[in-house]
């Protein structure tokens, strides 16, 4: 009961707790505009455009907070309330995702790493879990440890972004000072914004290595 309480119920409710403060933070500054009259979109384009990234296109898409840069295509999308919104809080987000925009095109070690990790990330997270269930059920000690290791990619993983997410927001809120997007009363706005938003990653990066340290307990107890 105390392993379940540690590994389990304590990383749920921090991921629980830094969801909320994500939501409410964003609808909060969503309320509040800024003073420029620029939309999440348009600042974007003007953060692109400064850096030389004219090519890189901002586009709109489906869903709240799903926001993200796309390094495939090399392309920003931002969802509805960002893309058309006139706020703090699409101001912040819309240079954040620019910020992942920026390290691709500057080979940011870190975001590098992260791109080269993706593909693999994406083997071991939809079949470590076959080899663990196999491993009980046939009782193959070797299949568990093969997906405690796949599994254990999944968490590097998670550590990785940690780096990447937070360099995008130190990198938007520089450009949106030097550029002069925000006022000085804007940027309080901007910072709780991507720092609750950087909760996030903290919160799921947590959870994945309270995930493996109980799968090795088990094992170790095994």
């Amino acid at each position: 009961m105390q392993a379940f309480l540690i590994f389990f119920i304590i990383p749920m409710v921090l991921g629980f707790w830094a969801q909320h403060r994500v939501k409410s933070t964003f609808a909060k500054n969503l309320e509040v505009p800024v003073a420029n009259g620029m939309t999440g979109a348009q600042i974007a384009r003007r953060i692109l455009d400064a850096n030389g990234l004219n090519e890189v296109p901002v586009e709109e898409t489906p869903g709240s907070l799903s926001d993200h840069y796309d390094p495939r295509s090399r392309s920003v999308h931002l969802s509805e309330p960002v893309f058309r919104g006139v706020s703090v809080a699409s101001t912040a987000v819309g240079a954040h995702e620019v910020g992942h925009a920026i390290q691709h095109a500057q080979a940011y070690a870190f975001f590098r790493f992260r791109s080269a990790m993706f593909p693999a990330v994406q083997f071991a997270s939809n079949i470590w879990m076959l080899f663990l269930l196999g491993g009980i059920f046939l009782n193959i000690l070797g299949f568990i440890y093969v997906a405690i290791a796949l599994y254990g990619v999944a968490v590097l993983f998670q550590f990785v972004t940690l780096p990447v997410e937070f360099d995008a927001s130190r990198r938007a809120k520089r450009q949106l000072s030097d550029l002069g997007l925000v006022a000085s009363n804007e940027a309080t706005g901007v910072q709780a914004t991507l720092k609750a938003a950087a909760w996030t990653y903290v919160a799921a990066a947590l959870a994945a290595v309270a995930v493996l340290l109980y799968y090795l307990s088990m094992l170790s107890n095994r």
